[in-house]
């Protein structure tokens, strides 16, 4: 089935994967969707390889770029760096996460084996957004996205100036509308089932709301998106199509933790919880010992963005490391970001073959529903 935004983007099916993994991006470019690849996390350098990867893999196939801008976080105005930030970090939440690494009996990292530090707070300087940024708009993308707030002026501009399209999750009207604003191409809802970043509204209330209040600029239903009947009640909702994102993280291209996807492909739908407790802003994730353990009376609370990641990001490579021995504490506490839809997550298969199963699973509710209306006409 193709809809407005397939011409738009250049591709066969309204589906978008969002993905921090590059195979997963080119297997659903591919299979005819539209990979999107998460770069925040990685320096320019690291961007150039991955994308000129990508390019080999899907030859001139369409894909994009997610990059993240957040509209707002401590130290943004004052152009404070690391150590500045990281001196606001009160005595007391250090003394709560050693408190966990020893009840949990997390082990060290290996003198040899620590992993880049400071890696959100990096991230989010203006300088190395720019620097993302340029380079992905160096590379032939279709699209590019922000995932926290209204893209800079600047990056639109260079982003129409190339030739790109710009999309934006909303998890608002009132966001939505602001984005469109900006001048951004596509808006994505987002509803509150979605993994990451999520607002309280759900999918099915928000979609058409957004839809009514931005036309005629094209809506993505996103939150709790993992089937073709699924992708059937976005376009019903009014969406030209779907950005999808926890569905892939059970796929065999996946390079989700293997303790995390195992636990994934066990959850229930009701297994996870918006927390603060990894980025400092409100992310739906797999609820484990560690999200238990920030919402407990011994808690501190939780700080906001960049400072929670700065306190956390060593405990959490601590606890991805230590969770690989069965039975460990480090098992207990690791958990990832996921929307609600892991209770249907159960089976590990090829990312075409996810692509495949929505398509159909679209087409043969189209059919049911023009059966059964055809037979009450």
């Amino acid at each position: 089935m193709r809809t407005p935004v397939c011409d738009l983007l250049g591709i066969e099916y309204p589906i978008l994967a969002f993905s921090h993994c590059r195979d997963v991006v080119a297997a659903v470019t591919n299979a005819g969707g539209f990979g999107v690849f998460g770069a925040t996390a990685l320096t320019p350098e690291q961007l150039e390889v991955e994308l000129t990867w990508i390019e080999k893999e899907v030859g001139d196939r369409p894909y994009g770029v997610d990059i993240l801008f957040p509209a707002k976080y401590v130290g943004m105005e004052g152009g404070m760096d690391i150590a500045a930030m990281a001196a606001l970090v009160p005595e007391e939440y250090h003394r709560f996460v050693d408190h966990l690494m020893e009840k949990y009996d997390v082990p060290e990292l290996p003198s040899n084996d620590h992993p880049e530090l400071h890696i959100v707070a990096s991230a989010l300087a203006p300088a190395r957004l720019d620097a993302l940024s340029e380079v992905a708009l160096s590379h032939p993308i279709r699209l590019i996205a922000n995932a926290l707030g209204p893209p800079p002026e600047e990056l639109v501009a260079s982003a129409h100036a190339a030739g790109v399209l710009v999309a934006v999750l909303a998890g608002t009207v009132e966001h939505a509308q602001r984005n469109v604003a900006r001048g951004v191409d596509i808006v994505v809802a987002q509803g509150t089932e979605a993994g990451g970043h999520t607002g309280d509204v759900s999918t099915m209330v928000l979609v058409p709301e957004v839809v009514d209040a931005v036309a005629p600029v094209p809506v993505l239903a996103a939150g709790g998106i993992a089937s073709g009947r699924q992708v059937a009640a976005a376009l019903a909702l009014g969406a030209q199509g779907v950005w999808t994102g926890s569905v892939w993280l059970t796929t065999e291209e996946a390079e989700t933790h293997p303790v995390v996807k195992r636990k994934f492909l066990d959850a229930k739908s009701s297994d996870t919880v918006r927390s603060r407790s990894i980025t400092g802003k409100p992310a739906r994730q797999l609820r484990t010992a560690w999200t238990d353990e920030w919402d407990s009376a011994e808690s501190p609370g939780t700080l906001p963005m960049p400072l929670q990641p700065l306190l956390v990001e060593d405990a959490r490579a601590r606890i991805d490391r230590g969770a690989y021995t069965a039975g460990s504490g480090s098992e207990l506490l690791v958990n990832y970001f996921v929307g609600q839809v892991v209770g249907s997550m159960t089976q590990v298969k090829p990312a075409r073959r996810v692509i495949q199963e929505m398509i159909e699973g679209l087409a043969d509710t189209m059919l049911h529903l023009n059966e059964t209306m055809d037979a009450h006409a």
